[in-house]
């Protein structure tokens, strides 16, 4: 079994060492209580839960602490993608949810698997998810201030359960003051992929990861036979010709767990029981 959790972009302009050293303890206690979680639930569950935690911690962007967008509104993006089934679940641009990879969770055993705006948001209420509003005064008041973020912040992950079955989840509240109706790479297969193979998530700048198909070309390669750092080493270099913004988290089939990122630093941990690594 082993799990590996992001939780966006670290930047060491924007955010002070207090903050740091949070996000730290807050990445080792996630990790390792979804790690526990794992021992006795399937890996598609265990990355809801994961990203559920994350979701409602302030200190990551999505659920709580989400970006605020242009019009004043937040609006959050989530999917889910079962590695077995290979079936893909996601909400884009969801409205006062709490937890919007919850919905994405639902939405897996539907037809229609992947809804967006006042569609994904009526879902949710249909089936039980009460509104809950999701800002909170720090991003209200970046918002009066027209302090713009750096538009890096996701949070995801990615198990692999005790049957060598692979899931990943990720969400995100958006990259901040961005123009309502805008898409990220989310609830998309460049941002989070999945099959027997290898599960991806990615975390950075949505239009630089969808340019590239980040995700899906690492999965790829791994079903192709490629290692899973030379596919990283592959796609990343794949960037580099428009200086693409990304971070992404992996395990492949046989328990190696990768990430890597093109600008410093992405915020992740992982943990096997044994062996736990946080971001430094």
């Amino acid at each position: 079994m082993k799990l590996i959790i992001h939780g966006g972009f670290f930047s060491e302009s924007s955010t002070n060492q207090e903050t740091k050293v949070a996000k730290q303890q807050s990445l080792e206690r996630i990790v390792k209580d979804s790690y526990e979680f794992l021992k006795t639930h399937s890996a598609v569950e265990t990355v809801v839960f994961a990203v559920s935690l994350l979701e409602d911690d302030e200190l990551f962007n999505a659920g709580l602490g989400s970006q605020i967008q242009n019009d004043g509104k937040i609006r959050m993006t989530a999917a889910l993608m079962d590695g077995v089934t290979q079936k893909m679940s996601g909400v884009i641009n969801i409205e006062e949810v709490k937890n919007p990879i919850q919905v994405a969770k639902v939405l897996l055993n539907y037809d229609d698997r992947i809804l967006g705006g006042s569609g994904a948001t009526n879902f949710a209420r249909r089936n039980g998810f009460e509104k809950f509003s999701t800002e909170i005064p720090q991003r209200r008041q970046e918002y009066e201030a027209k302090l713009k973020a750096s538009g890096t912040g996701t949070v995801g992950c990615v198990a692999l359960d005790k049957n060598g079955k692979l899931a990943v989840a990720t969400s995100t509240g958006g990259k901040g003051f961005e123009i309502p109706g805008r898409i990220s790479d989310s609830a998309t297969v460049a941002g989070n992929y999945a099959n027997e193979f290898c599960a991806v998530s990615l975390t950075g700048v949505g239009e630089d990861i969808v340019s590239n198909a980040t995700a899906a070309k690492i999965v790829t390669r791994v079903t192709d036979g490629f290692s899973l750092q030379d596919a990283f080493t592959k796609t990343f270099n794949e960037l580099r010709p428009y200086d693409g913004f990304a971070g992404a988290i992996a395990i492949d089939k046989d328990g190696n767990m990768f990430h890597q990122d093109s600008h410093p630093s992405m915020v992740f941990a992982s943990f096997d029981g044994e062996i736990f690594e946080v971001f430094q």
